[in-house]
C-alpha cells in the first residue's frame, strides 16, 4: 500500500511540476508575442517561413498562450478542478499544430517547416494533453 500512495504523489509531482514548467514556457512565449511581436517574429526558428508579420495576428495568439499559461498553472495548484480547463487548453495547442501540419501536406509550407515546429508547436501540444490525462487521471484516484 506504500508502494501504491508513492507512486500516486510521484504523478501528482510530476504532472504539477510539468504544468509549472510548460506554463512558465508557453506564457513567456505569450507575453514576448504581446510585448514586441516583431522580435518574437524575427527570433523564433521557422517562423518568418509562414508569411510576413501579422503584429494583430501574433498578439492574438499570444493572448492565446497566455491563457494556455493561466490554465497551466491553475492545473498545477488544483488539478481536481482545473484539469478540463487544461484540457482545452491542449486542445487548442493540438488544433494549432495540425494546423502546421495540414499547411506543409498542401503544400502551404515547406517539408521542412514541419521539423521546426515539432519542438515548439507539436511537442507542447502533446505534454499539455498529457498534463491534462495525469491530472483528470489523479482527480478520479482521489
Amino acid at each position: 500500500m506504500n508502494t501504491d500512495l508513492k507512486k500516486v504523489g510521484e504523478k501528482k509531482f510530476m504532472s504539477r511540476g510539468l504544468a509549472w514548467f510548460l506554463g512558465a514556457g508557453l506564457g513567456a512565449n505569450g507575453v514576448w508575442m504581446l510585448i514586441r511581436p516583431l522580435d518574437w517574429y524575427y527570433t523564433m526558428p521557422g517562423v518568418k517561413g509562414t508569411g510576413p508579420p501579422n503584429l494583430h495576428f501574433m498578439r492574438d495568439i499570444g493572448c492565446a498562450y497566455v491563457v494556455v499559461c493561466a490554465s497551466l498553472f491553475w492545473t498545477a495548484k488544483k488539478p481536481r478542478q482545473a484539469w478540463p480547463s487544461v484540457f482545452t487548453s491542449g486542445l487548442f495547442l493540438a488544433l494549432h499544430a495540425l494546423v502546421h501540419l495540414w499547411d506543409t501536406l498542401a503544400g502551404r509550407q515547406p517539408g521542412h517547416q514541419l521539423v521546426t515546429d515539432l519542438p515548439g508547436v507539436v511537442l507542447p501540444a502533446l505534454l499539455v494533453l498529457w498534463v491534462a490525462w495525469l491530472a483528470q487521471r489523479s482527480s478520479a484516484e482521489e
